[in-house]
């Protein structure tokens, strides 16, 4: 079965967020059983380093559009076994620095993504015989492309199976009707698109037109189905349940692995980190300028500084239990300018406690995932999450919000003799409730080392890879398209 990935990120070239870790990984898992042939379509970023990954030029072709012919350049490359095609046109890719940019501009030049990729997939078929089976397509930057497949003339597209995967439902390509106009995209004739203002929502657009919508964790499937996280689309998700699938995200055990990760100070696993993870504690520390204590609480922070994350009710917190107990922080992120902000004048003011890193560097996330004791992850919401799998992979537990993804990995502790549980879970969207459960961790930390000891090797011992996920995936794959060869 010939699958192809299309999205808008995907590690190790492009990332923002989770997206990119999911695209750059599921493939690869999915690539382990021989019948399946995954590959990935993405921009080509200007910034996308063509020596580094041994990335050459495939071929030129010409697409007429509604507002001219575009000359589309196809790249491509293998990386870790599987093949990624990099598309680049004027006026939107070849030149940019970053994946995102205001919105007037990132609307049409991902309207235009979807139209060249349609086009990138017939010339690749002539070259190289390949024509996919199924499209898996990725949030709203890639919605276009099932209702484009349905509208094509081409009777080779009647053929192929569509799968959507909504990562974050808050993002939606909404108000978009004049740019698919002046970009020539037909009209939408779907009857709940029409009936409910949705035509020019291309979350929505995507969601209608999919053979197969999933979510990557099966709480947050549930979740959006109601308006509190249904973002508006919430009867329209309802309308698709019985083709709707919460299928969990995993996580590259191969890259996020503490048993060789090169970045430690010292490599552990759960059958040593008792004696050996300490040293990632203290080299954690050395790195970060603040003082070598192993009875200081770390709580580790590897996150985009979005109002999603729920740093907004976390920060109050966090000034309180730093100012009164025994404890450090360190946080990677960026994001929000205000949230950003504020992280940093609690740097300033708590500098013997707290270092706030703005911006993003893969080792830095490393050590924190090696060396925090816990790591906070207080979000409002959360369809998935990958921080807290890769840190209870690295013995930092977590502790989260019950909500999305969240509520789906972590179990929580037992406050007992740790007989169950990998991490600690709150419920209410207040910044006591975070206060609070510092408060537990820290008593768990320091008066209940056993129990302690007990979830930090379950959390070690979770499996949270593709294996499972990628069957799934695979199932899905196979139902949507055996409905395609029914009709």
């Amino acid at each position: 079965m010939k699958v192809l990935f299309v999205s808008a990120e995907a590690v190790p070239f492009a990332k923002v967020g989770g997206l990119a870790d999911v695209v750059g990984s599921l493939p690869k898992a999915l690539r382990r059983d021989e019948n399946i042939d995954a590959r990935v379509i993405v921009p080509g970023y200007g910034f996308i380093p063509h020596h580094r990954y041994n990335i050459s030029h495939l071929m030129t072709f010409q697409l007429p559009l509604h507002t001219g012919t575009a000359d589309v350049r196809i790249y491509t490359t293998v990386h870790e076994g599987v093949p990624y095609y990099f598309v680049q046109a004027w006026p939107y890719f070849g030149d940019e620095a970053s994946v995102y940019t205001d919105w007037d501009w990132d609307v049409p030049r991902f309207i235009f993504f979807n139209q060249i990729v349609m086009g990138a997939v017939e010339a690749i078929a002539e070259r190289l015989d390949w024509f996919p089976d199924v499209l898996h397509v990725n949030d709203w930057h890639t919605g276009l492309i099932p209702f484009l497949m349905s509208e094509s003339p081409d009777p080779r597209w009647g053929r192929v199976a569509s799968l959507l995967s909504i990562h974050n439902l808050a993002y939606q390509g909404d108000r978009t009707g004049g740019y698919l106009w002046s970009s020539g995209i037909p009209t939408r004739s779907h009857p709940f698109l029409n009936a409910h203002g949705l035509t020019d929502n291309i979350m929505a657009i995507a969601t209608a037109y999919s053979d197969i919508v999933t979510t990557v964790s099966p709480r947050y499937a549930e979740e959006i189905q109601y308006p509190y996280r249904g973002e508006g689309l919430q009867e329209l998700i309802k309308v698709r349940h019985a083709d709707l699938y919460g299928i969990l995200n995993g996580i590259d055990t191969e890259l996020w692995n503490p048993a060789t990760d090169s970045e430690l100070a010292a490599n552990f696993d759960a059958t040593n980190f008792t004696e050996r993870r300490i040293a990632n504690k203290r080299h954690l520390q050395q790195l970060a300028g603040l003082p070598q204590n192993d009875d200081a609480l770390i709580i580790g922070v590897v996150s985009r500084l979005a109002s999603q994350k729920g740093f907004g009710m976390a920060l109050p917190a966090l000034w309180t239990f730093l100012a009164g107990y025994n404890a450090q922080l360190i946080v990677l992120g960026a994001g929000d300018p205000h949230i950003e902000s504020e992280f940093s004048r609690l740097n300033d003011m708590l500098n013997w406690k707290a270092r706030v890193y703005v911006g993003y560097d893969a080792a830095t996330a490393q050590h924190i995932y090696g060396g925090s004791d816990v790591f906070l992850m207080p979000s409002h919401f959360e369809p998935c999450g990958i921080g807290q799998m890769v840190a209870m992979r690295y013995g930092a537990l977590p502790i989260v919000r019950e909500t999305g993804g969240l509520a789906d990995t972590v179990d929580n502790y037992d406050d007992a003799d740790g007989e169950t549980g990998t991490g600690f879970v709150f419920q209410w969207e207040e910044s006591a409730a975070v206060l609070g459960t510092l408060r537990w961790a820290l008593r768990t930390f320091h008066e209940r080392r056993d129990a302690w000891i007990a979830l930090q090797r379950r959390a070690m011992q979770r499996d949270f890879s593709w294996k499972n996920s990628a069957g799934q995936y695979t199932a899905l794959y196979q139902k949507a398209v055996q409905r395609k060869r029914d009709n």
